[in-house]
């Protein structure tokens, strides 16, 4: 049954004829498309082809590159991204990231996660404990990590350490997280365990995901959106996706005739 309020409700980002160039060469082509809220949107396609570009534009951190020029807008709550009013800072707390390799900082457990809260001036400790101690719960790591929170984290598993990556990006109490292929370092099982919290998260979090496993994206994926050399081929329900797409392009790399 379909659930009227989502279908009704305004999407969370809105990209309109989004363009972005390093330097002379074209990265993304007139992208248009929404993201709905407490989704799981996959971005797919071969390498190469703007996927990671297109996510770190939705917190601008694509900026962090000198040469980028961009050309377009992107909605987020109604708000451009671009404007003036709109805080880079606050946009990119309230839209978290996690990469492709684990990046816990080299500090204990609870450092890691309290970092991004101490930085917004939370000193109380009890409320940081708390803060720890809820991030690391939702991100399915408080049972393994309780007993030793002061141990540095670089001595976790990389599994471990992406969930606490996790952990890290969702105690700053964000409504959107991205995933630029946040398994791909990782063992099949440890997969499971990520692609497992991303369906219990998007209760409450807005995902989108880059990936390059088409399996992933079907299992986990409400939305699916398929990029090719700088272009959006085609955005819809993963399900058609991957069982009826409307465009030859996409059938052609789902069924693996190139990429």
């Amino acid at each position: 049954m379909i659930n009227e309020e989502k279908v009704l409700s305004k999407p969370i980002f809105s990209v309109n004829d989004l363009s972005l160039w390093y330097g002379e060469e074209q990265a993304l082509k007139k992208i248009n498309l929404s993201i709905a809220n407490n989704q799981v949107t996959a971005i797919i396609g071969p390498s190469g082809c703007g996927k990671s570009t297109f996510i770190k534009t939705l917190n601008r951190m694509v900026e962090n590159i000198p040469i980028v020029k961009v050309d377009g807008d992107i909605l987020y709550h109604q708000k451009s991204v671009f404007s003036n009013e709109m805080s880079v800072e606050e946009l990119r707390t309230r839209v978290g990231m996690v990469f492709q390799k684990p990046n816990p900082f080299p500090k204990s457990i609870y450092e890691n996660v309290v970092y991004g809260p101490k930085i917004h001036g939370i000193k109380d400790k009890y409320l940081l404990m708390e803060i720890a101690e809820n991030s690391l719960k939702r991100a399915a790591l408080w049972d393994e990590v309780k007993d030793r929170l002061k141990k540095n984290a670089l001595s976790l598993s990389g599994g471990q350490q992406q969930r606490l990556c996790i952990a890290r990006a969702l105690a700053v109490s964000p409504d959107v997280l991205l995933m630029d292929e946040p398994t791909s370092a990782l063992d099949p099982i440890a997969t499971g365990r990520i692609e497992d919290l991303i369906l219990d998260l998007k209760q409450e979090y807005t995902i989108v995901i880059v990936t390059h496993s088409m399996q992933q994206a079907a299992r986990i994926s409400d939305k699916t959106a398929f990029f090719l050399m700088g272009e959006l081929i085609e955005y819809d329900d993963t399900q058609k996706i991957f069982s009826n797409p409307t465009n030859k392009k996409t059938e052609d790399y789902i069924t693996g005739r190139f990429g």
